[in-house]
């Protein structure tokens, strides 16, 4: 399977982010109304959850649902508010050895995998994200040096909440510090359990578990994969091999505390995942750099830095198999490399 990685810079949401959300959405509204759209809240209740928890996000909220043409169902989706369930996997370790950064490895199903990677200014700062849900974020930075990631947390627990992404955007567009992305992770209500991994330029760091039926928790550990404190979901931690990818992570870290030292035990096993048709193969490694607000996709093929200074349009394309490590491949059709790729 090939799969199209497109870097596009549009600050507000117009005809690039459009054509995006034209190529996705009608598999999202498919599992949006997978279990029958009355499962869903009301578009008065997602806009009452957003007012509530996050409004300062609100005129973003606004600017992408009328770009999505303001119907009840794109509005519901996008609002993210007790979405359906769903699971991954994901690696992630903040190196402070020489240059700060955090290292994160996205594993999941090819066939799911947006490959979007957005520079925009919705509220005025800049922030660079790997984008899931059409603006929500599996891991970015902003132009303040906030970086942060996602991991799922290992357990099956749902409750009332927002779905993970769009709280991640709240974070990376309203907070510059550790400290003020953590009282946001502490008081926003989620819908599932995930790791929320935050580094910032000063070098504070921490490891965030948010759950939806639980305390949040913020920690000092360095490491993160798919379960918090201990194995709670045994079929899971045991197909994604959480275990033996912390234990692994911890040991690169002790070995090889230098970022670029410890990005090559991203890319092996078992940190590094192949199986794909099961869902759980590493899709991309990225890795945040705080001090220059840098963001770089990593393959073991290809690597790919842009930065919240300079952010270009371009786009690259990787073969996926299973069992195999990705391959590079020349632009998709219609697709061409523009300035931006190294």
């Amino acid at each position: 399977m090939n799969i199209v990685f497109e870097a596009i810079a549009e600050d507000r949401p117009g005809p690039k982010w459009r054509t995006i959300y034209d190529r996705h959405w009608h598999a999202y509204s498919r599992w949006f109304m997978r279990d029958g759209l009355k499962a869903r809240p009301t578009y008065l209740a997602s806009l009452r959850a957003i007012r509530q928890h996050m409004p300062e996000l609100l005129p973003a909220y606004e600017a992408v649902a009328e770009a999505a043409g303001g119907g009840d169902l794109e509005a519901r989706f996008l609002s993210m508010w007790c979405p359906p369930m769903y699971v991954g996997g994901c690696s992630q370790a903040i190196s402070l050895g020489g240059e700060p950064a955090i290292i994160r490895n996205y594993d999941y199903s090819p066939k799911l995998l947006e490959g979007t990677w957005l520079a925009s200014r919705l509220n005025g700062k800049r922030v660079l994200a790997m984008v899931d849900c059409l603006w929500g974020v599996l891991d970015g930075i902003n132009e303040d040096g906030l970086a942060a990631s996602l991991a799922f947390g290992g357990r099956t627990a749902v409750a009332e909440g927002f779905g993970i992404p769009i709280v991640m955007r709240y974070v990376l567009e309203f907070a510059s510090t550790v400290a003020e992305a953590a009282k946001i992770l502490d008081r926003v209500p989620v819908h599932m359990s995930y790791t929320i991994t935050l580094l910032d330029r000063s070098g504070q760091h921490a490891t965030v578990f948010v759950a939806p039926d639980r305390p949040t928790e913020i920690l000092d550990q360095r490491v993160a994969t798919n379960h918090q404190h201990e194995v709670e979901w045994p079929r899971h931690a045991t197909a994604t091999r959480s275990l033996e990818r912390a234990e692994s992570l911890e040991q690169a870290m002790v070995d090889a505390p230098e970022t670029e030292a410890l990005l090559k035990a991203f890319l092996r096993p078992p940190v590094f995942q192949t199986a794909y048709g099961r869902g759980y193969g590493t899709l991309y490694t990225a890795v945040y750099r705080p001090e220059d607000a840098s963001a770089e996709l990593v393959w073991p093929v290809a690597r790919w830095r842009q930065s919240s200074a300079a952010f270009a349009d371009g786009a690259r394309t990787i073969r996926f198999a299973e069992g195999n490590a990705p391959a590079r491949l020349r632009p998709a059709k219609g697709i061409s490399i523009r300035g931006g790729i190294l």
